[in-house]
């Protein structure tokens, strides 16, 4: 009798997991497909737009110099409409890629625009909002829905950590099981097929799903906003140092000097008040997103500005030298603002410089980044497939791929079980089990993540009032 009782409450804690997870992956699935796509492909943006926009993006290389990057710059704006403001330069090394310039066209929108470094001859223009990967990446990050979209795709996240848990404990080995633990049994037939490549694949896939999802978290437009701004103000992100002519340090500065460091800070950050993210860069990385951008000295009367070229320069001598952007002074109080987002986070780099004096307002490495900080920008890296070239590329995408064939797999399940007219769920088990651990672990994700822990508590009403009846069980 007792191994009866034992029996039940084991099929019972089997069916209440295997709700959980059907619930999770009922939201989760379309978003994890859209997610596994257009993630591969943002993925490897450095070997499509090439081609994709080779006429503008690449040119024949000359063995005579390339021109000033001002002189460039001018033939640019010679070919843009009269109010458009130029906002940025793209640094490249590489002899065969154009120079690129963005600029902010009156109506409210960017423009890159593509000159031969070698002729000056304007090779043509790419809308910055309506290129391709800039499409796919709004649809990784919102489904080009705007906050609505990003806060769905950070709650498909939150729930996918729910889907890889309930299902590892659904796959845990049972007692005397044979097959379908690390490879499924391909002799089986209709879903009991499925449910193995399901469970088996979803395994192997699991570690890579939970890095994806943890990694890419620290970017969502909700919880990783305000997970960046608690960061900073615990000096685990981006912490207070010493703007001016010194570096900014990871240590936290004892008192008296870190009331000095906030003073100077204060002093250099201008009456623009902006940040980092305000910039008209592409992407900057994540530790130095809510630092301030510094003004300008008052220039003297007829002071010029220094030349692109000098503030390539002075990028050059930290070791900056490809592949970064650097935001140019819109303003007479304005800096030159170098952002460097290279394939490995400790050559990261950012510096403000003046844009009459040349001075280094202030010069932003990866030692300088709290710890936290460091480790997100590791796993930026990794998740955007960038740390160890094509083999990241090649990992990420097979992982991406495999979640998307996991959704599939999963559909699948639920089409081959569900009755007609009715959602399908797993039956509800006849008796509530305590399952400490799980309930600590659903209240621990929903402290953590508030959104997320908002969205649980309607699913358990809803399946309460709007699925509450006890259903046959269904194996």
């Amino acid at each position: 009798m007792q191994g009866s009782n034992t029996l039940n409450v084991a099929a019972d804690q089997h069916r209440t997991l295997w709700r959980w997870h059907f619930y999770a992956g009922l939201f989760v699935m379309p978003l994890l497909i859209v997610l596994a796509i257009t993630g591969t492909l943002y993925c490897f943006q450095p070997q499509i737009e090439p081609l994709l926009y080779r006429d503008r993006m690449i040119v024949e290389e000359q063995a005579a110099p390339r021109l000033p990057r001002d002189t460039l710059l001018a033939k640019a704006v010679a070919s843009e409409p009269r109010n458009a403001v130029p906002t940025t330069a793209q640094i490249d090394a590489d002899p065969r890629r154009s120079a690129e310039f963005v600029f902010r066209l009156p109506s409210g929108e960017s423009e890159s625009v593509y000159v031969n470094p070698y002729t000056g001859a304007v090779l043509g223009t790419l809308s910055v909002e309506h290129r391709l990967m800039k499409q796919i990446r709004n649809l990784h990050r919102g489904l080009m829905l705007g906050k609505t979209g990003e806060l769905v795709m950070e709650l498909a996240g939150c729930w996918t950590l729910v889907m890889i848990g309930t299902g590892i404990a659904l796959w845990w080995p049972k007692a005397r099981q044979k097959g379908g633990v690390w490879t499924p049994r391909l002799t089986l037939r209709g879903r009991a097929w499925w449910r193995d490549i399901h469970a088996v694949g979803g395994i192997w896939l699991a570690a890579g799903a939970l890095f994806f999802v943890l990694s890419g978290l620290p970017w969502s437009g909700s919880w990783g906003k305000q997970f960046k701004a608690l960061a900073t103000s615990a000096q685990l992100g981006y912490p207070k140092g010493a703007w001016g002519e010194a570096h900014v340090h990871s240590e936290k500065p004892s008192a008296p000097a870190e009331a000095a460091a906030d003073a100077d800070a204060n002093a250099h950050a201008g009456m623009s008040g902006m940040k980092m993210d305000d910039l008209p860069l592409a992407q900057t990385p994540w530790a130095v997103g809510l630092t301030p951008v510094p003004d300008a000295t008052a220039p003297e009367a007829g002071a010029a500005r220094i030349s692109l070229d000098s503030v390539v320069a002075l990028a050059s001598a930290p070791g900056v030298s490809d592949g970064y952007s650097i935001a140019l002074p819109t303003s007479a109080n304005g800096v030159y603002t170098v952002s460097s987002f290279p394939a490995d986070p400790r050559d990261e780099r950012t510096l403000h410089v003046d844009q009459y004096s040349g001075k280094v307002l202030a010069d932003i490495a990866y030692n300088d980044y709290g710890r936290v900080a460091q480790w997100i920008s590791f796993g930026t890296s990794l998740h955007m497939g960038r740390y160890f070239g094509l083999a990241n590329q090649l990992v990420c995408g097979a992982i991406s791929l495999g979640l998307a064939a996991m959704a599939l797999t999963g559909f699948v399940m639920w089409w081959k079980r569900s009755p007609e007219r009715a959602l399908g769920a797993p039956a509800r088990p006849a008796q509530r089990l305590p399952m400490r651990a799980w309930k600590s672990g659903l209240t621990m994700l929903g402290l953590v993540f508030p959104l997320m822990g908002l969205t649980m508590l309607i699913v358990w009403v809803s399946d309460r009032l709007v699925f509450g009846r006890v259903q046959r069980a269904e194996s």
